[in-house]
């Protein structure tokens, strides 16, 4: 299908920029593109690949060597001379979320083994991807280990293979481009820092706009060709611009003066390492090529500063990105003066139409809205999650046994204190292969090799010596396809953490409700770490309520912690039936992925079923109880709940004081 053209994108002036540039100089290390649903990530990506200059290719080489300067450590070579070439379009390689790491690497090439009996290397989408253009959508969601796999070979220029007794090593040159929905959890800081440049965008604000992306859209799905026809001229201008700025690329000057400015200004900002200083002199050097200048000027250090700096400045992994906006503006303001004429201007010329500048008054292109990209209907600090009644405020108006006097003030939300190391919350058993993380232990693609087994479907890792020994076993000196046997790993997997937390108002008293949310902070920067999917319940008054449904966002669970408020009975079967029905709803949507659930809880129930009736809905479901009971006077409810769901009892005091090893197991 004809691509949509890329002048034809409405607005979006920094994403242009943060791609054009790339296209320009690849060494700048990619660009991830930050932005909600809906909002043109992919169709823009896409567009881009057209820009980019053809490439000549080694004829049969699998690596796309260029003809003119083959690779001497090419896999397939030596390519000696006269070298036969073809020129092409550059490539576009889509890395789907469910791709595997010999899929990316590449790995040995089974029907060659078989066939003539030697060792031989398939390559995989790096190779595919050299001098082209490496799309990754959803590039949050992909395993951390593939990422830095991608991230490696963008920074080094070149992929080396180890697996599966074969050693290679090839040119992976590319520009990488990854695109991802913050609603579904943000990369950790250390894969952030790696991406050159990073962009947020949003949807216009604007009727015009929004109506012109409209008219545009419907415009291309009635005649792709005709459509993309329009935009012709204005594409191939920036396709030729792309071309000329990487020739004047090596030409450009990057003065003592400009680049004493950039380290001021990354010191200023506080950003960790040297990344940050090198990548702002690549995007500086790229932008005065695009522009046509022979030397970078301030105007050029400024606008790289804004696409290379305000995800580098994280001091907490779980601090939403770009939190520090205004800290990056007082900087460049003192460093570098006012907006100069290059601030937001993606150069990518006008085309057909309007609707290519941001209107006046409009939010600067890639802001996110005042509330953030935490989903719609997210409650405003000052409202009780839920919408059930804060502190004081029961339902029908009157206080109930738990409950503060209704004349009491309410106040703010306890706050949370800072968060402590605790030890790892396991879950029992093997299971597997699971979602890649690192809390429970699972089969899995890579990690501890425990033995060799016949495959059970597509063959990603062959474990050569029971190969060899299955075949010798038949007496042959050949191998045939029933003799592979495939390697067996245990590694770890990530879970599902459920947090179901008492808000009742037996919890209200703020030092008690202070000591549980650090708790629960502390878990969740556990969970964290972990790569864990997590998800909040809490119960008060009449019912639960699902304030976080699972998902990898921890950003939003701490915002939604912070505002968590008590007040009124509590309905703890309500709680945990909730829990069962989340559960069981995630093991559909995801089967492979284990659940761990953490009850925080004194035990009491003073509404509602006895909670002991909901224990045959959890069956088969790891728990844990987080006993908050405090004061000289213990019931022990709390154990004696644990006790009944064979669940982990464990005091909230305790948490960050366990033996080294806390396996999930039964309670005495």
């Amino acid at each position: 299908m004809t691509p949509y053209p890329f002048s034809a994108v409405v607005g979006l002036a920094d994403l242009r920029q943060a791609l054009l540039l790339g296209a320009v100089h690849p060494g700048i290390g990619g660009v991830l593109i930050r932005g909600e649903k809906g909002t043109a990530k992919s169709t823009v990506v896409r567009a881009l690949a057209a820009l980019l200059p053809e490439v000549g290719r080694v004829v049969g080489c699998r690596f796309g060597c260029d003809p003119t300067v083959p690779d001497p450590g090419c896999p397939d070579g030596p390519h000696t001379a006269p070298v036969a070439g073809r020129r092409g379009p550059a490539a576009l390689v889509e890395l789907p979320v469910g791709a595997t790491e010999d899929r990316v690497v590449g790995t040995i090439d089974i029907q060659r083994m078989l066939g003539a009996g030697t060792k031989a290397y398939e390559p995989g989408l790096l190779a595919a991807a050299h001098r082209g253009l490496l799309y990754v959508d959803e590039v949050n969601l992909l395993p951390d280990h593939l990422v830095d796999l991608l991230l490696d070979a963008a920074a080094m220029g070149r992929a080396h293979v180890e697996r599966d007794g074969l050693s290679v090593s090839h040119a992976a040159r590319f520009l990488l481009v990854g695109t991802m929905n913050p609603e579904e959890g943000e990369p950790r800081p250390q894969l952030l820092d790696r991406f050159g440049l990073v962009v947020s965008v949003t949807a216009p604000v604007e009727v015009g706009d929004r109506a012109e992306v409209v008219r545009r859209r419907l415009a291309y799905e009635t005649d792709p060709a005709g459509f993309a026809g329009a935009w012709y001229d204005a594409d191939q201008r920036l396709a030729e611009q792309v071309r000329a700025a990487r020739q004047a690329l090596p030409g450009v000057a990057l003065p003592d003066h400009e680049i004493d400015r950039i380290a001021r200004i990354c010191l200023a900002y506080r950003v960790d390492g040297l990344r940050a200083d090198i990548v702002m002199a690549r995007a500086a050097v790229a932008l005065a090529a695009w522009r046509g200048l022979s030397t970078v000027t301030v105007a050029e250090v400024r606008d790289a500063a804004r696409l290379a700096l305000p995800h580098r400045r994280r001091r907490d992994p779980l601090d939403p990105p770009g939190a520090d906006q205004d800290r990056l503006d007082e900087v460049l303001e003192a460093e570098c003066g006012g907006p100069g004429p290059g601030d937001g201007d993606g150069g990518s010329g006008p085309g057909p139409g309007p609707g290519n500048r941001p209107p006046p008054g409009a939010p600067p292109p890639g802001a996110l809205p005042p509330d953030g990209p935490s989903g719609a209907g997210e409650p405003g600090p000052a409202e009780p999650l839920g919408g059930q009644p804060g502190p004081g405020e029961p339902s029908g108006g009157q206080p109930g046994p738990d409950q503060p006097g209704a004349g009491e003030p309410t106040g703010p939300p306890a706050a949370a204190g800072p968060a402590y190391r605790i030890r790892t919350l396991r879950l029992p058993g093997l299971g597997g292969p699971g979602t890649p993380g690192r809390r429970s232990a699972a089969h899995a693609n890579r990690g501890r090799l425990v033995g060799a087994a016949p495959p059970s479907g597509r063959v990603t890792s062959v474990h050569l010596p029971a190969t060899l020994r299955a075949t010798a076993a038949r007496g042959a000196r050949r191998i045939a396809p029933g003799d592979l046997r495939v390697a067996r790993y245990v590694g770890q997997e990530s879970n599902l953490v459920l947090f179901v937390v008492d808000a009742s108002g037996s919890m209200a008293a703020r030092q008690r409700m202070t000591v549980v949310k650090t708790a629960v902070l502390s878990l969740l920067r556990d969970a964290y770490h972990r790569r864990d999917r997590i998800g909040m319940i809490t119960f008060r008054g009449s019912g639960a309520d699902l304030v976080l449904p699972p998902t990898s966002s921890h950003e939003v669970a701490v915002a939604r912690l912070a505002q968590l408020r008590t007040g009124g009975r509590t309905p703890l079967a309500a709680g945990l039936r909730l829990a069962a029905a989340t559960v069981a709803t995630e093991r559909r949507r995801d089967p492979r992925r284990r659940p761990l659930l953490l009850l925080v809880t004194d035990g009491r129930a003073t509404a509602g079923p006895d909670p002991l009736t909901v224990v045959p809905l959890l069956d088969g479901v790891a728990v844990v109880v987080l006993d908050c009971e405090a004061g000289p006077v213990r019931l022990g409810l709390a154990r004696r709940l644990a006790t009944a769901y064979g669940a982990e009892w464990l005091p909230l005091a305790a948490l960050s004081q366990l033996p080294a090893a806390v396996e999930q197991g039964r309670a005495a």
